[in-house]
């Protein structure tokens, strides 16, 4: 990305979470009551709170440590926190001026009303922030069977399990990543693929712990697979990749495998290898220029953009992650606005596809719009 691009924005995120936070400490700092000391404590708590993450991302990249990962998680929670009192403290503004208009609500009682307001809100997003926590640490595995109706030579059935979204770094770290592996080893798998963005980011917090040694892949007969994500090039390439790699971890750069059964296995360089690199990716028709189209073909490609690529190019099936599925209500709704398919299945004519939730999270550990979850696929063959 190009530094005038990057501060740009910047320029906007610091600017919206600026005012969001700001709107937040108007709205507790004026129902406060006397004394003095009240208000400056709660000026010193919110400022500090309003900084953990910004903090956090900035020791993060210069010296990473336990108290960044701490900071991390305390400004993630924090950013769940203003999502949902921003949106419960402007319900309560809209609420107030229709109050307003018959009489209900006036000089007399306006007071008692933010006072409660602010509470209310304050309580409903820990509430949610709570739940979201719960679900997060929960992971579930998500089946889907399907038939793709070409022969495989011998092989009538394949087990994948695809995970995408891991996030490695301060957030998810060793225990998450021995309980993906503990996942997968009684998925009993014939072939796994990660599906992008394997860490977080910054590399330090993974190098410190090595955390992506914990990962232990399950046996299996046709081997594990991954693909790059938008992060992986967010932390900076260079690095990430010869470490996911070093790891013996098979990472396809716009490549074409052939799995037994002459199954063809296509994996994408992330499309915004072009956006931080300047690095084009191939266009799916040249990657699949030698491709038998007599065989089953499976593409992996991390963001489920412009899905008609792949029902153009004659691929049988897709697999995608990205999305997170909004991640936390009510941001589903706002991915499934913007991706075609943001979260489950989809046919199109004869190309299937699948997005994926994610394992893992970027910035809060909560999930209240959606699971976190690790696919198992039977695929049948004709």
């Amino acid at each position: 990305m190009k530094n005038s691009q990057f501060l740009i924005f910047i320029s906007i995120v610091l600017t919206v979470y600026s005012l969001g936070n700001a709107y937040i400490f108007i709205k507790g700092y004026n129902i406060l009551p006397p004394p003095r000391e009240h208000k400056l404590l709660y000026t010193l708590l919110f400022i500090l709170l309003s900084f953990t993450f910004v903090a956090a991302k900035i020791l993060e990249s210069t010296h990473s440590s336990v108290f960044s990962d701490i900071l991390n998680v305390i400004g993630g929670f924090w950013m769940g926190f203003m999502l949902y009192a921003i949106m419960f403290l402007l319900l309560s503004d809209i609420i107030a001026i229709v109050l307003k208009i018959p009489g209900l609500l006036n000089s007399n009682n306006i007071l008692i009303y933010r006072k409660w307001a602010f509470l209310i809100t304050s309580g409903i997003a820990v509430l949610l922030i709570t739940g979201g926590f719960i679900n997060a640490v929960l992971p579930v595995v998500t089946k889907y069977d399907i038939t793709i109706n070409k022969k495989a030579d011998e092989i009538k059935t394949m087990r994948i399990a695809a995970v995408s979204d891991i996030h490695l770094g301060s957030i998810i770290r060793e225990r998450s990543i021995k309980k993906l592996s503990e996942m997968l080893e009684e998925m009993h798998p014939d072939v796994v693929f990660l599906l992008g963005d394997i860490v977080d980011g910054e590399l330090g917090p993974v190098l410190r712990g090595d955390l992506l040694k914990y990962f232990t892949g399950p046996h299996t007969k046709d081997g594990l697979y991954a693909i790059t994500g938008n992060h992986e090039f967010i932390g900076g390439a260079d690095r990430t990749v010869p470490y996911i790699e070093s790891k013996g971890i098979r990472l396809l750069k716009d490549e074409v495998v052939v799995l037994p059964g002459g199954i063809q296995l296509i994996g994408r360089l992330d499309r915004d290898s072009r956006r931080f690199y300047g690095k084009e990716r191939m266009p799916l028709e040249e990657l699949m220029k030698d491709i038998d189209h007599s065989k089953p073909i499976i593409v992996l490609d991390h963001q489920p953009f412009k899905l008609e690529e792949s029902e153009r190019a004659g691929v049988d099936l897709q697999l995608s992650g990205h999305t997170h599925n909004g991640q936390m209500w009510p941001l589903n709704y706002l991915t499934g606005k913007i991706y075609e398919l943001s979260y489950g299945y989809l046919q199109k004519g004869n190309t299937q596809y699948i997005v994926s939730s994610g394992y893992g999270l970027w910035g809060p550990r909560i999930r209240s719009g959606s699971k976190s979850e690790v696919l198992l696929i039977n695929v049948m063959f004709e």
